[in-house]
């Protein structure tokens, strides 16, 4: 049986963050938006929690990369915000790796929290259902491509 591809913990340096802080990050927001959106499109996030979203304002920052994004789900999308708010309801901080594990289900949202990898802040509440929300979806499977035949 073969193993899939392990993300390993990293960290990137640090003048990837001292370049990425100051380069615009509304780029962030729009292919993070489109993304979720496609996840909408797919049916993958449950309507009922989507509603519970509604007119919330999500911050997400990736510590080691300088990147950030602010967006918020609105009338059946994810949109991007193009300004900095004061406060968002909630914020998502990390490394890209923990958000590269969160992502490919390597790891779960409450381990990366206990081992203070992931920071999320904001509305508890909100943060469960966002969190019940990623946890319920199941991922498209994708098709082996034979890359080597013998």
């Amino acid at each position: 049986m073969t193993k899939g591809f392990v993300i390993p913990r990293f960290r990137l340096p640090a003048f990837v963050s001292a370049i990425g802080v100051k380069l615009p990050q509304w780029p962030h927001a729009l292919a993070l938006t489109a993304g979720l959106n496609v996840a909408v499109k797919m049916n993958l996030l449950p309507e009922d929690s989507l509603a519970l979203l509604e007119n919330r304002v999500f911050f997400v920052e990736v510590l080691d990369t300088g990147g950030r994004a602010c967006f918020t789900y609105r009338d059946g999308l994810f949109r991007p915000v193009f300004y900095a708010p004061e406060a968002s309801d909630l914020t998502f901080r990390a490394n890209l790796s923990a958000f590269m594990q969160l992502l490919a289900r390597q790891e779960d949202p409450d381990t990366l929290f206990f081992n203070r990898e992931l920071s999320i802040e904001g509305d508890t509440e909100l943060g469960l259902i966002v969190k019940n929300m990623l946890d319920a979806v199941e991922w498209p499977q994708l098709p082996k491509l034979p890359i080597f035949r013998h």
